[in-house]
């Protein structure tokens, strides 16, 4: 078996994530059958993570086995392209080593958040508009907090089938230019819903309805129920996946 791995972005407004779920329409059926008809077998792609509903990606990163290569692999990325529908696009597909695997072996993910100020309905898909203006510098007081290996459970799904809650964050901050705000968090590993909750949370902050010191006390509480509410998830983009070696 030959081992693949395919980088590709996404538009997810009209998906329900990445995963495979019955009765819903994913990015990853779509992936699979483009695939599966290229390679003229049935393939079933591992990917990096799941993306809730709605939710964009600028990289996601999978991998997928196969038993032979049927023509070059730049000529499959092409015709793959020609396959997919337009709100997915491969941007790499590429012979891997065979323990490689899209989501274990990421050491670290980035994701990106996009908020605008001002109504403006060509942005409206991949920004959130809120009506009023935050207080940025509040925000990344909040935010400085969550740098570290923390358990973040306060911003996270509750009863997610993962072992623990600890995540490593290595950077966080707000970005403001006129009327638009963005979010820029790393780490090596993300829970669901996380940076939704965590966006939300500081926007409490930046419009005065908590104090720092509020979110700080959030977080150690490692309760979803003292958290905001999740930010809407057409703002929220995966920005990249990085690998050792890549």
């Amino acid at each position: 078996m030959t081992r693949i791995r395919i980088d590709i972005s996404y538009k997810g407004t009209k998906y329900h994530g990445w995963q495979i779920q019955e009765n819903a329409h994913t990015v990853q059926e779509e992936l699979n059958k483009a695939l599966s008809i290229l390679f003229r077998e049935n393939v079933e792609t591992v990917g990096c993570g799941r993306t809730d509903t709605g939710v964009h990606a600028k990289q996601y990163t999978a991998h997928f086995d196969c038993s032979a290569i049927p023509e070059p692999l730049p000529k499959l990325h092409h015709k793959l392209n020609t396959i997919l529908d337009s709100d997915i696009a491969v941007f790499d597909l590429r012979e891997t080593y065979p323990g490689f695997h899209a989501r274990f072996d990421a050491v670290r993910r980035t994701y990106k958040y996009f908020i605008h100020s001002r109504k403006d309905p060509f942005k409206n898909e991949y920004s959130t508009f809120i009506h009023y203006q935050p207080d940025a510098d509040a925000m990344n007081d909040a935010a400085n907090f969550l740098t570290g290996n923390k358990d973040f459970s306060s911003f996270c799904k509750s009863h997610s089938d993962v072992e623990n809650n600890f995540c490593n964050v290595f950077q966080v901050h707000w970005e403001r230019a006129g009327d638009d705000y963005s979010f820029t968090v790393s780490a090596n590993r993300f829970l669901r819903n996380m940076v939704r909750a965590m966006v939300g949370t500081m926007l409490d902050v930046g419009r005065g309805k908590i104090t720092t010191t509020d979110f700080l006390n959030i977080l150690n509480a490692k309760n979803r129920c003292k958290a905001g509410e999740s930010a809407p998830p057409q703002g929220l983009f995966l920005w990249k996946n990085e690998y050792l070696g890549q």
